[in-house]
């Protein structure tokens, strides 16, 4: 009798978020504590140069509009579907993601997700929260 060992290779995505955004932090802060499996890489859109290199396709203003999750075969997932793949990978979050599996889902989701991400510089703002760093503000409609 021979035994097997078999390993399974754990796959990684990474979330491309605004890291000057408070929700996006604030998101991030919720999948690293959920992401006992370490599957979760986080990578900051302001950090051009290292997003651009390793996703040419992606520019800077859609990064903007949303956070992205990448999977490890290079598809670049955004809004209220990247947020359903992050939690997919999260043990906590998969009840969540079944949730948004629910019929109508896919009409509402989106909306809200869009409505946020759109208006994310001014909820900060109504919370008190500073979006500004080194005195420079950009508020994106």
């Amino acid at each position: 009798m021979s035994i097997r060992i078999i390993i399974r290779a754990v796959s990684m995505i990474t979330v491309l978020y605004d890291g000057y955004c408070v929700i996006c932090k604030q998101s991030k802060r919720i999948i690293h504590t959920l992401d006992w499996l370490n599957r979760v890489e986080f990578l900051d859109i302001h950090r051009w140069d290292e997003v651009e290199s390793r996703y040419p396709t992606l520019d800077f203003e859609t990064a903007m509009g949303q956070m992205h999750a990448a999977t490890p075969d290079g598809n670049l997932i955004g809004g209220f579907d990247g947020m359903r793949r992050i939690l997919r990978e999260l043990p906590l979050g998969y009840p969540l993601w079944l949730i948004f599996q629910l019929p109508g889902m896919n009409w509402l989701g989106p909306k809200i997700y869009s409505f946020v991400a759109r208006n994310r510089y001014r909820i900060n703002k109504f919370f008190g929260a500073e979006i500004c760093e080194n005195g420079t503000c950009k508020v994106h409609n």
